[in-house]
C-alpha cells in the first residue's frame, strides 16, 4: 500500500508513453457522482466540493494541511465580544464573468444564503448564528452574529458560504446559475453535460495567479471497474475517492502506470436507524444489533486496515472526539438477549438501505445481515440510487429500519455532523426528537471556551452512544487512484483537491 502526503508521480514520468492520456496541460479526473447542481446553497455532497472548490472562493480557505488561510477575506478580527466579525476584503478580484468581487458582492451571498432561496436548500442551518452583514466600504464588512460562533471561520471556507456574483445572478435566476455557475476560482466552468461531465478551463485572471493546467475535466463515473480500467488505460488521470474499492488496491498498484495514494480522513460511516416505528424504535432492539455486529472485523477484512472502528458518528480528525469512548462490544449472547427482552421473535424482517453504487459498503451490508442472521434476524439490503437516498427517501422519513449514512464532516468539527444528524427537524433526522440533544447541540454552538465546548461535545457522543441513533462503523481513508502523468498532486481529507499547482508531464 503506498502512503503519501506529497505525491509528484514526475517520479514516473518514463511510463508516460504507455499511457495515451489526456492532451498536454489537460488533466482528466473521474468523480462518482454528478452533483446534479452547482448552487453553492443547494447542496451538501463531497463531490459537489471535489469540484466546486476549483471554481469558487470562500472569504477563508482550508489546505490539505487543514489550516484555515486567508481567502477572498486577507483579514478578520472579532468585536463586541465575539458577536461581530469585521473583514477586510481583498482587492482586485474579479469573477468569471468579469463582475467585480467587492462587499456587495459578500452581502448578496449571505442575504441570499439566509434568505428564502437558502431556506430551500441543505446549508442555511450552518450559518444560522449570523444576523445580517453590513457593508461598511467596498472592501470592508461587519458579519453581525447572534451569539459566538466558535466554528463560523472554518464554515467560511466551504460549501454554502462561496461568494458568488450579484449581478450576474440577478440577470440570469437562480435556475440558470444552478447550472452555468459563476465563482471567482482559479478555474471557470466552460461546459456541463448533466450526468457525463463538466469541462473546466483555467482563469488566468485569479488572484491567485493562473494555474499550471490549462483544462480539467471531471467525468462522472459511477462503476468503480469502469473508473479503475479508464484510469490504468491513461483515459483518467485521477479516480477520486470514495470510487476505489478496497478489493482493487492492489491490482492498481501493481500497474506500471497508476498508484492508489490514502489520507487519512473525516468522513465516517454508519447504519442509522429508524427510531420511530418498527422494531428498531425500541432502544433495545437497536443495541442489540450494533452488539450483534463485529465491526473490527468488517474493518480489518473488508477495509484492509484503510479506516479506524468508531465509538461515534465522527473520527479521530474531529473536534470533539473523545478517545476514551469505547465503542459497544461484539457481544452475540448479550444481543440476543436484549432481542428476548424486547419480544422479538426470531425469523424477524428489517431493511437497510444503501447507495447502489457503493460497491465496498455494498459489501459491509451483506456483512452486517449475516450478522443478524446469527442472532435471529433476517436483514435484506435495498440499494437506491445515491441522489434518491439523500434526496429523497431519508428526508422523507422513508426508509427501512436502518440506512446508510456517510458524512464528510467538512469542518472537522462534530457540530457539522451531530446538529444535522440529530437535531429535531433537521434534514438528516426525519426520525428522532429529543429535547435534551436537542438543548446541548444549541448550547455548544454559543460556547467559546474550547475546552468547555469539547466536553459538552463528547457528552453528546457519550449520550447518542447510550441512545443506540446508530451502529457507528468506521471513519475511512481517503483512496485516490493517481496515474502516473500526474504532478504535484496533494491528496485532500475532504476531497476538496485544489488543482492551481498541479500539472501534467509532457
Amino acid at each position: 500500500m503506498k502512503k503519501t502526503t506529497l505525491f509528484q508521480a514526475c517520479t514516473l514520468a518514463a511510463a508516460l508513453a504507455a499511457s495515451g492520456a489526456s492532451q498536454a496541460g489537460s488533466l482528466t479526473i473521474a468523480s462518482p457522482q454528478d452533483p446534479g447542481s452547482w448552487d453553492p446553497i443547494d447542496t451538501f455532497l463531497v463531490n459537489w466540493a471535489s469540484v466546486a472548490t476549483n471554481i469558487f472562493d470562500g472569504l477563508t480557505y482550508r489546505g490539505p494541511d487543514l489550516e484555515l488561510v486567508p481567502g477572498l477575506a486577507t483579514s478578520w478580527e472579532e468585536l463586541d465580544e465575539g458577536k461581530r466579525i469585521r473583514f477586510s476584503l481583498r482587492e482586485g478580484v474579479i469573477f468569471h464573468n468579469g463582475e467585480p468581487f467587492n462587499a456587495d458582492a459578500v452581502k448578496f451571498t449571505f442575504d441570499r444564503l439566509l434568505g428564502e432561496e437558502g431556506a430551500r436548500g441543505p446549508q442555511r442551518s450552518n450559518y444560522t448564528a449570523i444576523s445580517h452583514v453590513e457593508v461598511i466600504d467596498d472592501y470592508t464588512v461587519d458579519f453581525f452574529l447572534y451569539n459566538p460562533d466558535p466554528v463560523l471561520m472554518t464554515k467560511l471556507a466551504g460549501y454554502g458560504a462561496m461568494i458568488v456574483p450579484p449581478s450576474y445572478i440577478e440577470e440570469h435566476g437562480d435556475d440558470y446559475f444552478n447550472i452555468h455557475p459563476v465563482g471567482t476560482g482559479p478555474f471557470k466552468m466552460v461546459d456541463y453535460t448533466p450526468r457525463s461531465n463538466v469541462r473546466l478551463e483555467a482563469f488566468a485572471d485569479h488572484w491567485g495567479g493562473a494555474p499550471k493546467l490549462d483544462s480539467v475535466t471531471y467525468r462522472f463515473i459511477s462503476e468503480p471497474s469502469t473508473a479503475v480500467a479508464e484510469l490504468q488505460s491513461g483515459r483518467v488521470d485521477i479516480v477520486l475517492p470514495p470510487t476505489i474499492p478496497i478489493g482493487m488496491i492492489d491490482s492498481i498498484n501493481a500497474h506500471p502506470n497508476t498508484q492508489v495514494v490514502s489520507v487519512a480522513s473525516p468522513t465516517v460511516e454508519a447504519l442509522r436507524f429508524n427510531t420511530q416505528s418498527g422494531i428498531t424504535a425500541d432502544e433495545r432492539v437497536r443495541q442489540a444489533i450494533i452488539m450483534a455486529v463485529d465491526r473490527h472485523a468488517i474493518v480489518d477484512s473488508i477495509l484492509a486496515g484503510e479506516g479506524s472502528v468508531i465509538a461515534s458518528f465522527q473520527g479521530e480528525q474531529s473536534f470533539g472526539f473523545d478517545p476514551e469512548l469505547e465503542p459497544y462490544p461484539f457481544d452475540p449472547q448479550r444481543a440476543q438477549e436484549l432481542l428476548t427482552e424486547a419480544g422479538i421473535e426470531p425469523g424477524t424482517t428489517l431493511q437497510i438501505d444503501v447507495r447502489g453504487n457503493d460497491a465496498t459498503f455494498t459489501e459491509v451490508a451483506q456483512v452486517v445481515a449475516a450478522y443478524l442472521q446469527g442472532v435471529g434476524l433476517n436483514a435484506s439490503i435495498q440499494p437506491y440510487e445515491t441522489n434518491v437516498l439523500l434526496n429523497d427517501i431519508i428526508p422523507a422519513g422513508r426508509t427501512g429500519e436502518m440506512f446508510q449514512q456517510k458524512w464528510g464532516g467538512w469542518t472537522f468539527d462534530f457540530d457539522n455532523t451531530a446538529y444535522l444528524m440529530y437535531h429535531s427537524g433537521e434534514r438528516w433526522n426525519p426520525y428522532d426528537s429529543d429535547t435534551t440533544l436537542d438543548e446541548m447541540l444549541n448550547s455548544q454552538r454559543s460556547i467559546t471556551d474550547r475546552t468547555e465546548r469539547e466536553t459538552l461535545l463528547q457528552f453528546v457522543a457519550r449520550y447518542t452512544k447510550e441512545r443506540a441513533l446508530e451502529m457507528p462503523l468506521y471513519s475511512l481513508n481517503a483512496l485516490y487512484g493517481v496515474g502516473n502523468r500526474v504532478e504535484n498532486f496533494e491528496p485532500a481529507p475532504d476531497n476538496r483537491v485544489r488543482l492551481t499547482d498541479v500539472d501534467v508531464a509532457e
